[in-house]
């Protein structure tokens, strides 16, 4: 497997298509969670107005980012709202990745598909997806990469349980155009979003993308869609400058990550100043790697623009991954300098930490790794590197604490409930670690068979 990161701790979730009854195209097909602070922090940004016109608390909208070349993007488990990357890279604004956006939240405040919800409502983002994938197990490695096994691919998982309604898909039309009109963003660029899917239905179903396969698209959608743009006052309002920027980035970011170096050049040329092609050009060249052609690139960007907390990432990112983590710790701390609440960039900056072993990095390490989990619970990796972290202080006792947080949200219920014994043996009956080694104990209780 070719591991893609899109930044220096990226979060990998590979979703393997078995072979069997799977279509052609989707044989031995690699499905991943991509994260990166960058990109995650652009879609939120420009999902936040939509949310906001649709009266949802943007906080509590979960936004994953799938690594798959078709264009898809659906909602399911709640409000948790998922994009593949082939879509974002299709686009050729802000404006069409929004329309989306509105559309998919249409979908939410209309409460579809609710026959699943229940089932998915606790269920992890990997669980998640592979069940729409028909998913048949999911194992867990490292906690960047773990394993999903599916038995059957987008055709089948995907149509049998995000198959939406026409009825639905004009519900869902309506609203989204409705929240676009009310935060102010014209809908002109769902309009070219629906134009790009048009001759998909020309296609035979197994070479459509996911998109057209659950959301179906007939003419008088984009007739009805067209008829709205027509009429709208704010037609042709473009996006933000801000917006534009940020797409143009977002793109480069990601072709230059997930395309070979040459393809990468073909698109982002050598004589194209632009930021956009000289960051991802820098990306193409480290990821070859070629780190004399690549540190200038990112180092140019720096010089203009020394407050960008993602250029330092990415410069950290590069000498981390080609074995320099000492050079690697100045970038990462400039960069959770500039960007404090990011929970990915300060979970990097903790492995770089703790990858020197320098004992007077280590409560360092531990605040940001806390910091991270704080933010977000469910990430076994950062537990892990927290339990390493109390080991090497010998403190005993939080370090069996992450190794049973660690172990639970892997499954490993066995595991679990031996570091947690440990746990609560160590700390004082009623202390905040002996509560949380008992909350464990009762999560991880073996269950009684019939």
């Amino acid at each position: 497997m070719n591991r893609i990161s899109v930044k220096a701790a990226v979060y990998l979730v590979a979703a393997v298509l078995a072979a069997g009854a799977v279509p052609a195209h989707a044989q031995n097909q690699k499905i991943s969670f991509i994260r990166d602070a960058e990109i995650e922090n652009t879609i939120r940004e420009f999902a936040i107005p939509v949310f906001h016109a649709a009266g949802l608390d943007p906080t509590a909208v979960s936004i994953y980012l799938v690594q798959d070349g078709s264009i898809n993007a659906f909602v399911a488990g709640g409000q948790r709202l998922f994009l593949n990357t082939g879509l974002l890279t299709r686009t050729t604004n802000a404006g069409q990745v929004i329309g989306v956006i509105a559309h998919e939240t249409g979908h939410i405040a209309g409460g579809h598909l609710a026959r699943i919800q229940d089932a998915l409502q606790n269920s992890t983002a990997t669980t998640i997806l592979a069940m729409l994938l028909g998913g048949a197990a999911i194992g867990a490695g490292r906690g960047d990469i773990g394993s999903a096994i599916v038995s059957a691919g987008q055709s089948v998982g995907l149509r049998s349980l995000l198959q939406y309604s026409r009825t639905q898909e004009s519900a869902a039309d309506q609203a989204g155009l409705k929240f676009l009109e009310s935060a102010g963003i014209s809908a002109k660029g769902l309009l070219e979003f629906m134009n790009i899917l048009g001759d998909q239905e020309l296609l035979r179903p197994e070479q459509q993308d996911p998109y057209v396969l659950t959301h179906p698209l007939p003419r008088d959608r984009i007739i009805a869609i067209q008829d709205y743009v027509s009429r709208s006052p704010i037609a042709d309002k473009p996006v933000s400058n801000e917006f534009a920027a940020m797409h143009a980035r977002m793109k480069a970011k990601l072709y230059a990550f997930l395309n070979p170096l040459t393809r990468t050049l073909k698109l982002y040329k050598e004589s194209d100043n632009s930021l956009e092609s000289r960051y991802a050009r820098a990306i193409a060249y480290f990821r070859k790697p070629d780190m004399a052609k690549a540190i200038p690139l990112i180092n140019g960007l720096i010089a203009e623009h020394p407050d960008d907390p993602y250029f330092w990432e990415l410069k950290g990112q590069m000498y981390f991954e080609t074995g320099d983590a000492k050079s690697a710790l100045g970038p990462y701390q400039k960069a959770v300098q500039l960007l404090p609440n990011s929970e990915l960039i300060r979970t990097d900056l903790a492995r770089i930490q703790l990858a020197l072993n320098d004992p007077e990095m280590l409560d360092a390490a531990i605040k940001n790794l806390r910091y991270a989990i704080g933010r977000e619970r469910d990430v076994p990796f950062r537990w892990h590197q927290l339990a390493i972290a109390y080991g090497r202080k010998g403190d005993k006792g939080h370090s069996s604490l992450a190794l049973a947080e660690e172990a639970l949200l892997l499954g490993r219920k066995p595991v679990a409930r031996y570091h947690a014994g440990l746990a609560a043996q160590t700390f004082p009956k009623g202390s905040r670690e002996w509560l949380q080694a008992e909350d464990i104990l009762i999560a991880a209780k073996e269950e009684k068979k019939p």
